[in-house]
């Protein structure tokens, strides 16, 4: 079992590719609260559906402020091609090479397997983290759990 990072850390800062020419930090999105959404693998059904359903309510994310990034070790080229045919409308980030750092760094790397947990963050806007999940690998966790974190939030 991953130990997680919990509520109350300060977000690892990170920079990852977006796309095989462009990368994003995460102290680039410094003054919004950004949902860090982990999952194992592109093109897996329970990850298609997981990212499906925060791309279908992502303006209720948007209501609040919010930045949504989806985070595994697949590459950018396989980041592009599986955003491009499902249409998000969010970034994809290739935890890539150095495999899993990012995912390492907040405690949801799966050594065994070579992938990253099914894990969300919701990282308030001065970067701590305000909320953090860990959901069977399996489970496609839904998306309650960031809007009561978003709602829980200071305006």
């Amino acid at each position: 079992m991953s130990d997680i990072l919990p509520a109350g850390t300060p977000a690892p800062d990170f920079t990852l590719p977006v796309t095989p020419d462009q990368k994003l930090s995460l102290s680039e999105l410094r003054g919004k609260p950004v949902i860090l959404a982990f999952y194992p693998a592109d093109w897996s059904p329970v990850c298609g559906d997981q990212m499906g359903l925060y791309n279908e309510i992502l303006p209720e994310f948007e209501k609040h402020g919010a930045e949504l990034l989806g985070i595994s070790v697949d590459g950018a080229w396989c980041h592009v091609a599986f955003a491009e045919a499902r249409s998000y409308r969010f970034p994809l980030l290739a935890d890539f090479e150095p495999k899993g750092e990012v995912a390492r760094a907040y405690g949801v790397y799966r050594s065994a397997d070579g992938m990253s947990e099914r894990a969300l963050f919701v990282i308030d806007k001065d970067g701590k983290i305000a909320w953090s999940y860990l959901s069977p690998i399996g489970v496609n966790p839904g998306a309650d759990g960031i809007l009561d974190a978003l709602e829980s939030l200071p305006k």
